[in-house]
């Protein structure tokens, strides 16, 4: 069970998954497996577990989602637990509410977790050490999306087995993506060499900082690359023009069957959604034989089950690190804080 030494209460005797930066490789894999053995509840007839049966699992989403939400919701379910939705339009945010006073009133009806997902950084966070139930970060601003980038690595794992050795390029806009920093994390834990590629303004140097190759060319870094992960555009995160136009973006980092030829001949692709296809990919590339997008679809529901049941099951084996051991001071945070 994760403790945090420098602050004795019960709250901080609760297990959470704030991000990827802290987790050890043992714990990584720890998930990975209890994925892996939850796979087969999609198959059946009944998909049902009763591993949850009587918790309750609240979805604050206080930013627009289709697969992280929709995933949480049918894992929780399948596990058995009560699941509610919570949206930014529907919440008393929306009348000025804070969002540590929500997340307090939600605590008071003794929720077993929280996932969140928040446009400000440090949502998440700041969740964890106010209220006396796990929390799920589910994409707090620029700064992680653990789930996702573990659906990822699984999808990765099941179609090129250990992942020490693997090149694996990450494509697009790196500045605004909660999703490449976390991968960067949980891939580089795992043994992974991290290539990233993208146009200079939404790539700053600095990422080599995290131990991964840069590339402003994107033949380049596909090149011999076992693994391409392209991301969109985060217009809603911008608050910038950061290149001249879609057209001349596409120009130079749209994943094409031509630029995709400079690959390992297995190379599989990967996409967290939502796609803007001609823009960071194209359709040929993203529905062709290369592509494991559903993969990555289907792997989420396992995935977020999985966590779900190492943080809230009394006695599981527990996630053991996160951001959580390292204190940092919290703003107040309000629903249109800083992304």
């Amino acid at each position: 069970m994760m403790v945090c030494s420098w602050r004795k209460s019960r709250v901080s005797e609760r297990r959470h998954l704030l991000g990827l930066a802290h987790v050890s490789a043992e714990d990584l894999v720890l998930l990975l497996d209890t994925a892996e053995s939850l796979m087969e509840v999609s198959e059946r007839d009944v998909k049902k577990l009763p591993t949850l049966r009587g918790k309750t699992v609240i979805n604050l989403f206080m930013e627009n989602s289709t697969r992280t939400r929709i995933s949480f919701e049918i894992a929780a379910k399948r596990l058995s637990a009560d699941s509610i939705n919570i949206s930014a339009s529907s919440s008393s945010m929306s009348k000025g509410e804070t969002l540590a006073d929500t997340a307090r009133n939600l605590a008071a009806m003794s929720p077993d977790a929280i996932v969140v997902r928040h446009p400000a950084a440090g949502a998440a966070r700041l969740l964890a050490d106010i209220v006396d139930c796990s929390i799920v970060n589910a994409g707090d601003g620029w700064h992680e999306h653990p789930t996702q980038a573990l659906l990822d690595i699984l999808t990765i794992r099941q179609h090129k087995g250990a992942l020490s050795g693997l090149v694996v390029t990450i494509v697009g806009d790196i500045l605004h993506s909660r999703v490449a920093r976390s991968n960067i994390y949980g891939l580089k834990t795992l043994g992974a060499r991290v290539r990233l590629s993208g146009p200079p303004t939404l790539l700053p140097p600095e990422f080599a900082e995290l131990g991964v190759e840069i590339f402003y060319d994107l033949a380049e870094a596909v090149a011999e690359s076992d693994v391409v992960m392209m991301l969109r555009i985060q217009r809603e995160r911008q608050g910038q023009n950061y290149f001249p136009s879609l057209d001349e973006y596409a120009h130079y980092y749209c994943l094409t069957e031509e630029i995709l030829a400079e690959a390992k001949p297995d190379v599989i692709i990967l996409h967290p959604g939502p796609m803007n296809r001609g823009i960071e990919i194209s359709s040929g590339v993203a529905d062709g034989p290369y592509s494991v997008m559903m993969n990555q679809v289907s792997n989420g529901v396992a995935m977020r089950m999985a966590v779900l049941y190492q943080l809230i099951v009394p006695g599981a084996d527990g996630i053991r690190g996160s951001e959580l051991a390292q204190p940092v001071s919290h703003p107040l945070l309000r629903a249109g804080g800083e992304g």
